[in-house]
């Protein structure tokens, strides 16, 4: 007896229905989105050489990727970021292609989160990058982007502000191993804040061992600009903070300051990014649903050296809040629906009035019932507006 033949694998689930309708919704508002600023759309396989990811900043750990092998052996992944697979097409086919670059997809990917129960290993994502720019207007361009994408998927969102290049400061200057090294971004980046002071306090005190412990209080408004450069007064440190509190005042004046904070301990699973950094929530939902940040490095990695900035949306994320939130409002009143039912005979008259009807707008289904009656529980039973029952046929008077 087969085991798993009526069950999907763990981190993965059916659509139905009404979540297929609301997700086309929001790749469709998201695509229209992008596209009005330039962007153009491009597809990469959803299987790649696992080589594409097998970076030297090792972004994606390899025991969270699926792996499968081709026909000659080579191994292969099913695609777990859309970033990189951009990065190699832009370092190959596009190579050549004018400066800059604005593209925008809508694909899935694929990533095992063993520890992460709840978390799906699925995910739908729509995102921009923008390819040969490292000025501050690529930057605001990307987060003035990203502000309307959150705007587009709800009425309630914040965006938060970092840079990678702070955190990143710090494990420099700590002389530990690698595996803890992992061990700690692994805390930070989940929040676990207990257990990233358990760590620190078996570790030799020192200036990084300190500046991790006061990094996760490192958030909020414009107030944490001076709190840290009270407590990192040099340089490199506040040559960050200064571009990043330029960058806060920029983006406050067309997002608002009451929906933009800092964090300086913000760090991205993906370990390819190398400057701002951005994350955007929706009321309702404890994760972010969007993500992204300037990445200069990762395309010198295929020998294209150039800048690069984006983000991505979690669809699937999206899709939860407003299905929420749309189960605790009043049903919207849908577009009026008709059910067509055919006496014997009369089926091809039929197919021609839902045509008909179907060109005006209006929903229209064939009944596929034996009587007339049983098509009109049909049609209470799924909220259809109206019954058009087709008795006589034209076709058979020769009409």
């Amino acid at each position: 007896m087969n085991k798993y033949d009526r069950i999907t694998p763990e981190g993965t689930r059916d659509a139905l229905f009404a979540e297929c309708t609301l997700r086309r919704q929001i790749e469709n508002n998201l695509h229209g989105l992008f596209t009005a600023r330039g962007y153009s759309e491009i597809i990469t396989p959803t299987l790649e050489f696992y080589d594409v990811f097998n970076r030297s900043s090792q972004p994606i750990p390899m025991e969270k990727m699926y792996k499968l092998t081709d026909a000659k052996g080579r191994l292969m992944v099913l695609r777990p970021d859309n970033t990189i697979p951009i990065a190699r097409v832009c370092a190959t086919r596009l190579r050549n292609a004018e400066l800059p670059l604005r593209l925008c997809y809508h694909q899935n990917i694929h990533m095992s989160s063993p520890y992460l129960k709840g978390r799906d290993d699925e995910i739908s994502q729509a995102g921009i990058e923008l390819i040969g720019s490292d000025s501050r207007m690529a930057d605001l361009e990307v987060i003035a982007a990203a502000v309307d994408a959150l705007q587009a998927c709800g009425e309630e969102y914040t965006l938060e502000l970092g840079n990678a290049a702070f955190f990143r400061t710090i494990m420099q200057q700590l002389s530990v191993s690698e595996d803890i090294k992992e061990h700690i971004r692994d805390c930070i980046e989940t929040k676990n804040y207990p257990a990233l002071n358990d760590i620190l306090d078996t570790l030799p005190d020192s200036d990084a061992i300190q500046a991790l412990r006061v990094l996760p209080r490192l958030f909020g408004g414009e107030e944490v600009f001076e709190k840290a450069k009270a407590l990192f007064g040099s340089a490199p440190y506040t040559d960050i903070l200064d571009d990043l509190h330029t960058l806060w005042q920029s983006v406050t004046q067309f997002a608002g300051a009451d929906r933009v904070t800092v964090d300086l301990g913000m760090m991205h699973r993906t370990d390819y990014y190398s400057g701002m950094i951005i994350r955007g929530y929706l009321s309702g939902y404890g994760d972010e649903i969007l993500s992204g940040g300037r990445y200069d490095t990762l395309l010198a990695e295929f020998g294209y050296d150039v800048p690069a900035t984006g983000f991505a949306v979690n669809i699937d994320a999206v899709v939860k809040v407003l299905s929420k939130q749309q189960q605790e409002q009043a049903a919207p009143h849908a577009e009026s629906s008709v059910l067509i039912w055919a006496a014997k005979g009369c089926e091809t008259d039929a197919i021609e009035a839902a045509g008909n009807l179907r060109s005006k707008g209006l929903i229209v289904e064939h009944s596929l019932s034996d009587t007339l009656e049983e098509a009109q529980k049909y049609a209470a039973a799924h909220g259809i507006d109206s019954v058009l029952p087709i008795e006589i046929s034209k076709y058979a008077k020769g009409e």
